[in-house]
Order: C-alpha cells, then structure tokens, then sequence
C-alpha cells in the first residue's frame, strides 16, 4: 500500500523541492499553499502524514494542527511541523497543538526523509515501513 502525505507550505521553492524529494521516494503526494488549503486537503485526501510550515497565510500551522487534532476523522494523522521558527518556545508551541515532531529550516533533506520513514514506522496501526 502507498502511504499519502500532504506538503503545507507557501513558498513555492520549498514545496517543490519537497514534492519531488517525498514522490522519489514512493510517496504519493499532495500539496497545500496555505493553511485553509491544507486543511481542506486533509479532510479530502486523507494523507497518512503531512509536513506543515507553521507561517502560512489564512491559517497558521498551528491554527492547521488544532484544527486536525479537534477532528475525530483527522485527529490521527500524523504531522510534522517544518519552520523556520526554532526558537524553544515555537518547539514547545508546535508540540502542545499536538504536532509529533517538530524541524527547524534549513533542514538536511537526508534528516527529513529518515524522519518521515520513523514516523511512519513507529506510528501505532503503522504499515510496513516501505512507502
């Protein structure tokens, strides 16, 4: 089975390298430019993880977080939040709306596919670790 993901994200240089990285490695993959398009996205795709930018236009990431966590039909995909803002605080931000993990910008693309793959790995009902 192909694991879905969803790329929230507003600059269109990020979300295109992210798409390519994450289709080379056999995801099937969904895009969003801010956070109401992520969030209608979530709710009609319904991707198994969804790497989301916290500063977005509309909404927030974590406005998109809260919102995901609130809704009994999303409330159990996974995200990872992938921000510039890396201060202790925005971490602890991201973490407390209910965001599994969290990466800082810049990111080595090495780190975040291993990522991505434990995420998927280690998440309870999880598939076999393959995409």
């Amino acid at each position: 089975m192909t694991t879905t993901l969803l790329i929230a994200d507003d600059e269109p240089n990020i979300l295109i390298s992210l798409e390519y990285l994450m289709k080379r490695e056999g995801y099937v993959v969904h895009v969003a430019r801010d956070g109401q398009e992520a969030l209608d996205a979530l709710r009609r795709e319904k991707p198994r993880l969804v790497l989301l930018d916290v500063m977005m236009p509309r909404k927030t990431g974590f406005e998109v977080c809260q919102e995901l966590r609130a809704d009994d039909a999303l409330k159990d995909t996974l995200v990872l939040m992938l921000t510039a803002k890396g201060r202790d605080t925005d971490v602890a931000k991201g973490l407390g709306v209910g965001a599994d993990a969290y990466m800082t910008k810049p990111f080595s693309t090495k780190e975040l596919v291993n990522k991505v793959r434990e995420m998927l790995a280690t998440a309870p009902g999880a598939a076999p670790a393959t995409p």
